[in-house]
């Protein structure tokens, strides 16, 4: 019984002891005596009642004799505690402050000490000299009162995050701006903070780095406001060209309306060829303006991101038909070759069967725009491994290694406004990426000067719209045709280190 006691009162003084910050050493010297004391507290409050009895009356006695006990006992211990209390003199005090404060005097920004609640000790650092008066003469007060009051919870809770066992934490702060000299509201500074710890892991205090990032938000602010901006004219600009088309649409199917029955003289015969000739013209330039219309539309829809893909399967074979009828006519009054090549047993691929026309008819155009009478424009379509590869190649004027890298870019052309020699609106390979990208597929240009240009595409054959990562070997591989494109691997491997433009295709546009 008296060796429980004995270790209750050992293990009640050690706990007590470890709260008031006590070396372990200090501590066993300090219980061993408190055990001494409380044994005579104990025979004392036995005795002394007892000898009170014997001069004041019993009710008296007892309760006088056992409050002098507990008066005696307390005074007592608290004599002890204080002898054994360890005591540091000035000069081991004073040697690790001069020696931090040294080295404080050249740490960038504001080096704040604070204690465990956030009271400031001491300011030093190399740069207090550029921060206001407030932060020079803040010690002794807690910091969170010079914080934007909006801040001060994100301040508290890297405190409170030190104090759950972070060993470093960071607050970005702002603070009423009092320099004349900077025409802003606020000062914005980021507090970079570390953890005091004593040897139970408690935290004692916390060492703050104050550093001025004024400027740097300034910049950012700037910089975010900016790309606002950007993005609203970019979204202005779209709702302008869909606005636009949908207006223009409407009278130039009137024109095309009105020439059509013109032209097939149904309320009467037109006088001469002359008249026959311009209502020809009439049609054909409507045509034209409807198909830059119905361009500028599609592009409105792929760059707010409306543009929709009606998924379903269907022959490719069908939709490289198609494009050849209705580019055949223009390749042949132009004098040049359009042929297609499909592999066999293809099968039906799952995809946007319009926006697979509008690319191939799109890129074909292009090859029947820029290749000279003589030429040949392919079109070809085979499978790789699970991908479809769309080839449109031509025999045309090519494009400089340096223009290829504006390619695909809205409403630019390889040739300037001044001196281009062939319409149109430079939306076409960018509406193509715009398609291919919403079909998760890859895009890529293989071309060079005055010899031709080749334009492979590749599209997941499911329709998974699944991204293709890095290059594939079958948009490297030497072009077989046209003839003029035929030449030896290792030339056609060259050529392509050098003017090949390949990456993904975006389908948002800026």
């Amino acid at each position: 019984m008296t060796e429980k006691a004995i270790a209750l009162i050992d293990h009640a003084t050690g706990m007590w002891l470890s709260r008031m910050e006590e070396d372990a050493s200090e501590r066993v010297a300090t219980v061993h005596a408190l055990r001494r004391l409380v044994a005579f507290g104990i025979a004392a409050l036995l005795v002394l009642p007892a000898v009170f009895c014997l001069a004041f009356p019993v009710s008296v006695a007892l309760p006088l004799g056992v409050a002098s006990v507990f008066a005696v006992f307390l005074a007592a211990a608290a004599f002890l505690l204080a002898l054994h209390r360890p005591q540091r003199t000035t000069e081991t005090v004073s040697a690790p402050a001069t020696g931090n404060m040294v080295a404080a005097s050249q740490v960038p920004g504001l080096l704040l000490v604070f204690d465990e609640h956030g009271v400031v000790k001491s300011v030093s650092g190399r740069d207090v000299g550029q921060f206001p008066s407030k932060f020079q003469h803040c010690a002794g007060h807690f910091f969170a009162e010079l914080v934007h009051v909006s801040d001060r919870i994100g301040l508290m809770q890297a405190f409170d995050a030190l104090r759950q066992g972070n060993d470093s934490a960071i607050a970005d702060l702002r603070f009423d701006n009092t320099v004349a000299t900077r025409q802003t509201q606020f000062l914005h500074a980021r507090m970079d903070m570390t953890a005091q710890r004593d040897h139970m892991g408690r935290l004692t205090g916390v060492i703050g780095q104050l550093r001025d990032i004024t400027e740097k938000e300034l910049l950012r602010s700037e910089v975010a406001r900016k790309a606002a901006e950007a993005e609203s004219a970019n979204d202005a600009k779209s709702r302008f060209l869909a606005a636009v088309s949908h207006e223009l649409r409407t009278p130039l199917n009137a024109v095309l309306g009105f020439s059509d029955i013109l032209a097939g003289e149904y309320f009467g015969r037109l006088e001469n060829d002359r008249q026959r000739e311009y209502v020809s013209l009439i049609r054909q330039s409507g045509a034209h303006l409807l198909s830059v219309v119905n361009t500028m539309l599609d592009m409105s829809k792929l760059e707010a991101g409306r543009y929709e893909l009606q998924m379903e399967p269907f022959r490719i074979a069908d939709a490289v038909a198609t494009c050849e009828a209705m580019l055949g006519l223009q390749a042949k009054q132009k004098g040049l070759t359009l042929t297609s090549r499909i592999q066999r047993d293809m099968g039906e691929v799952i995809a946007d069967q319009r926006a697979v026309q509008q690319v191939l008819i799109n890129l074909a155009g292009n090859a029947i725009k820029f290749t000279e009478s003589g030429g040949v424009v392919s079109m070809d379509a085979s499978l790789e491994g699970g991908m479809l590869k769309l080839t449109v190649s031509d025999t045309g004027i090519g494009i400089a290694a340096d223009k290829m890298a504006f390619l695909g870019q809205p409403f630019m052309q390889v040739q300037n406004e001044y001196t281009r020699r062939y319409e149109g609106t430079g939306l076409g390979l960018a509406l193509v990426k715009g398609l291919v990208e919403l079909h998760g597929g890859r895009f890529a240009i293989a071309s060079r000067a005055g010899e031709g240009t080749v334009v492979t595409i590749l599209l997941p054959v499911d329709g998974s719209g699944q991204t293709i990562g890095g290059d594939r070997d079958g948009t490297d591989g030497p072009v077989e045709f046209p003839p003029r494109l035929r030449q030896p691997v290792a030339v056609a491997d060259e050529m392509k280190k050098e003017d090949v433009a390949d990456g993904r295709a975006k389908a948002k546009i800026a």
